[in-house]
């Protein structure tokens, strides 16, 4: 059975200083469907927004952001856990961190854990520890996250879902000639030094960090796939039919 690393991001699970509950069900219903055919590790974002839904900080501040990721991490997770039950399905947390993949004894204690989780049919739901994490600890974001977990955790693909629905040849919020750029081998230098630019205020990435992502991926020979996380219609096409109309497959050329 193959491995996949599902990532989704703040945007996707937060709108309006709210968890996106439809969103998240829709999430939660795809994942259902596909564990007959894949072995499902999920990459979570939210924590920190959702913390804000009941406690308004201001995340600029380190503290404040730890705090506000305390009190929401349990409530994603408490969310995920009514949703999965409806399908029979246990999901698992898992707090991960820089140091987790900079040793191969941490990293092999984390395989074998998610291994057995997967063996006894449990979700692992994943999330950098940020509530505890110190500065030199932190990954920074969940798209590195998740490549790390792809790549270590033994996944045949990384599924990234996003407010961003594909990677383009140009911005296509200011450009209306923009083309979806369908396949990728390799990803320019410059296009990963440039300013990151996340479109929602509690998301740390956008574009640059997805293909910082890719990038770390394909140099390992792992492939990526993009897709809007508003819209599910294009990454179940890809990941039950093998084919997709709209998003970006990061995939070295072979």
């Amino acid at each position: 059975m193959k491995r996949i690393v599902i990532k989704v991001g703040s945007a996707v699970l937060t709108e309006q200083n709210r968890i996106a509950k439809v969103r998240m069900q829709a999430l939660v219903d795809l994942i259902a469907l596909i564990k007959e055919r894949y072995d499902v590790i999920l990459v979570s974002s939210g924590a920190v927004s959702a913390g804000y839904t009941e406690h308004k900080l201001d995340k600029k501040n380190l503290a404040n952001k730890q705090a506000l990721a305390a009190i929401g991490q349990p409530l994603i997770m408490h969310r995920y856990r009514l949703m999965f039950e409806k399908h029979g399905i246990i999901p698992a947390q898992v707090l991960l961190s820089k140091a987790n993949f900079e040793a191969q004894e941490q990293i092999s204690h984390v395989h074998d854990m998610v291994n057995v989780l997967l063996t006894e049919n449990v979700l692992p739901i994943v999330n950098e520890n940020d509530a505890t994490a110190v500065e030199e600890l932190v990954l920074g974001d969940n798209d590195q996250l998740s490549a790390y977990t792809a790549l270590h955790l033994g996944a045949d693909i990384l599924i990234i879902l996003s407010d961003i629905d594909a990677y383009y040849d140009k911005d296509p919020r200011t450009h209306d000639d923009a083309k979806v750029l369908k396949y990728v081998h390799s990803i320019e230098p410059k296009e990963l030094e440039k300013e990151v630019s996340p479109n929602n205020p509690f998301a740390t990435g956008g574009i640059v960090t997805k293909l910082k992502a890719a990038d770390y991926l394909l140099k390992q020979g792992k492939s990526m796939f993009l897709s809007s996380g508003f819209d599910l219609t294009q990454v179940k096409q890809f990941l039950l039919e093998d084919t997709f109309d709209v998003g970006t497959l990061f995939e070295v050329k072979k």
